[in-house]
């Protein structure tokens, strides 16, 4: 299985293949790890992949389970192919295209993380609730105010149970001698269980 050493959340960031694509940082993915509240036997979307950090993250834990990364980027894809590798994250299967198409031919679902939508946030959270087990999980990571309220509007309609979350990470930045503060964009979390 995988090489990793540890199973808490929050594996450096400096571990992953990057390219031009964003990558959930470290401390935000340690939080959306716990708010998918993950078994060992997990099936679980991750919409909108781009580099896989979270389901490399998702399938060292839920080792017994099923990881479905959706992503429509090529590069995308290549980056969690290697990612994968580099982790023996071999519980991962790779769905090229742009959901909620990609949702498809895929089984239920237990857990599902929202990382991009490309403008489908509506349609993606009404397929996705359709194919969600009882007592199952939505997560949304959003970094602008547009997708938080939709993504709160739309769990509202669809009659979840909420909690939102914001996290706004200052890491430390090496300048000559000192130690800078450098923020980080702030992301904001959206959990929804299916009541």
């Amino acid at each position: 299985m995988s090489r990793w050493q540890y199973q808490v959340p929050g594996i450096p960031d400096t571990e992953f293949i990057r390219g031009e694509l964003p990558m959930t940082k470290e401390e935000i993915r340690a939080v959306t790890i716990s708010k998918l509240r993950l078994k060992d036997d997990t099936v679980m979307y991750d919409i909108g992949a781009g580099t896989g950090s979270i389901s490399i993250e998702a399938a060292l834990v839920a080792q017994k389970g099923q990881i479905y990364a959706i992503e429509r980027e090529e590069e995308g894809m290549e980056l969690i192919s290697q990612n994968m590798k580099q982790f023996g994250a071999d519980n991962i299967e790779l769905i090229h295209g742009e959901a909620p198409e990609a949702l498809t031919d895929l089984p239920p679902v237990d857990r599902v993380l929202i990382g991009g939508s490309g403008g489908n946030l509506d349609q993606i959270l009404e397929v996705v609730t359709d194919r969600l087990t009882p007592k199952g999980r939505v997560v949304v990571n959003a970094v602008t105010m547009n997708t938080l309220t939709a993504a709160y509007q739309k769990l509202e309609e669809l009659d979840y149970q909420l909690d939102i979350c914001n996290l706004a990470v200052t890491r430390t930045r090496e300048v000559g001698s000192y130690q800078m503060f450098n923020g980080l964009n702030p992301v904001y979390i959206i959990s929804g269980e299916k009541r």
